[in-house]
């Protein structure tokens, strides 16, 4: 009877930790146009709600870069006090805080052509709706209402800058599924 006990926990863990990446969110920022001039940010981010744990992918061509802002950068599109930033192409933002992320691209007047996101990520299922360029609550005039900076996680190459090292979540996701196979296989033979 113990063993059939222990089975049923281990399918558990197993079944948990299989599921669990799903509710994390990978968001393509832009979709297909990526991270570019002249796209409508707003519109993009106006039916998408955002939760800890997921992660904004940004995709762009040489030219550009991704810089997390303040709310004041942000609303006056200033350059040159990132709190991160990366021009490698391929971005990945695990958004780690709730409260509103700042985004714009660093290079000078690409920011006034556009390229800014804001997103209001919720804590977990409790997801806020998100907010963008022109939302009707600007940021406050002294960043206050920013959060803590996130890391990004990029492809390291030698253009990048101020960034952490970090492992991505859903590398501690694939390690943790692994664990519980093989903890279940133990416990099912």
């Amino acid at each position: 009877m113990t063993g059939i006990g222990a089975r049923i926990v281990g399918l558990v863990l197993v079944f948990g930790m299989v599921m669990m990446p799903s509710l994390a969110k990978d968001y393509t920022v832009g979709d297909t146009a990526g991270w570019a001039t002249g796209v409508d940010y707003t519109t993009w981010t106006s039916d998408k709600t955002f939760a800890v744990g997921d992660n904004l992918v940004f995709s762009y061509g040489s030219g550009h870069t991704v810089d997390e802002v303040s709310g004041t950068d942000y609303k006056s599109c200033t350059t040159g006090n990132s709190i991160t930033s990366d021009s490698s192409g391929a971005t990945t933002i695990p958004l780690k805080n709730a409260g509103t992320h700042y985004f714009i691209c660093g290079i000078t007047g690409h920011c006034g052509m556009g390229m800014k996101l804001s997103v209001t990520v919720g804590s977990g299922s409790t997801a806020t709706t998100p907010a963008a360029k022109g939302a009707s609550t600007p940021p406050s005039t002294d960043g206050s209402n920013t959060t803590d900076a996130t890391t990004a996680v990029t492809t390291p190459t030698a253009t990048s800058t101020n960034l952490g090292t970090s492992l991505s979540g859903s590398s501690i996701m694939a390690l943790m599924t692994i664990a519980g196979v093989v903890f279940s296989l133990l416990v099912l033979s």
